[in-house]
Parts: C-alpha cells; structure tokens; sequence
C-alpha cells in the first residue's frame, strides 16, 4: 500500500489516505501521542542506504563553534524500505514546490503602490 501525498488531510496535519495497489482508496487511521506529534528540531540529515533499505539521521548540530569537529546530537531515524523512499522524495518536492510558490507570491512587489519611502533626517536647527 502506497501513502499519496497532498490529500485528504486531518487537522493534525497528518495525511490521512492511501491508495491500495488495486487502485481503490482506503482511510489510514494514525493515533500518536503528544510527545511524539510535538516533533523534534533537525538542521541537518543524513542519508545511506544498503541493499534493502534507506536510512535517514536527522540530527541537531551546533554550527556556531569554531572547532573543526562539529558538536551534534542524532533526534530520529528513520529506515525506509526503498519503494516507500522514491514516494517520499516525490511527495517532499510536491510540498516543496507548493511552498516555493506560496512564498513567491508572498514576495511580490504591490502593484499600484509605490514603495514607502523613509522620512528624510531631521536637520538640527
């Protein structure tokens, strides 16, 4: 069974439908706790893979240090089987490539207003 991303989707956020390999549409029902739901903060990832799997480290790590070892600390992994990787690489660039162009939308230029221009310095008297 094969998740489709950008469905049906919960108010949690969560992707809530699945489409079986005979084509027909099944509902998921996924139930987490509050730890868990809260997620965890990564900035930085890893990817390997072996004959059967791929592997994701999702990791927190300090960039502010000077040092040429870089202080880290692993939050979650993930192994995936790699049918279910290519389907989450699809569905990433599809939520991606939304979120590019919400946020070039967000970045246009109003039209019909000219720009705000700053008050000149007031000069001493």
């Amino acid at each position: 069974m094969a998740a489709v991303a950008g469905r049906s989707r919960d108010p949690r956020g969560c992707d809530t439908r699945a489409v079986a390999d005979d084509g027909r549409e099944r509902q998921i029902n996924i139930h987490t706790s509050p730890e868990v739901m809260a997620g965890v903060y990564s900035n930085f990832a890893n990817v390997s893979h072996s004959d059967y799997e791929f592997t994701v480290t999702f990791a927190r790590v300090d960039h502010e240090v000077d040092d040429d070892e870089v202080p880290g600390v692993v939050v979650s992994r993930v192994n995936l089987s790699a049918k279910f990787f290519r389907e989450l690489i699809d569905a990433m660039e599809d939520q991606y490539s939304k979120w590019r162009a919400a946020e070039g939308i967000r970045n246009l230029p109003e039209t019909g207003t000219p720009p705000a221009r700053e008050a000149p310095p007031e000069q001493p008297e």
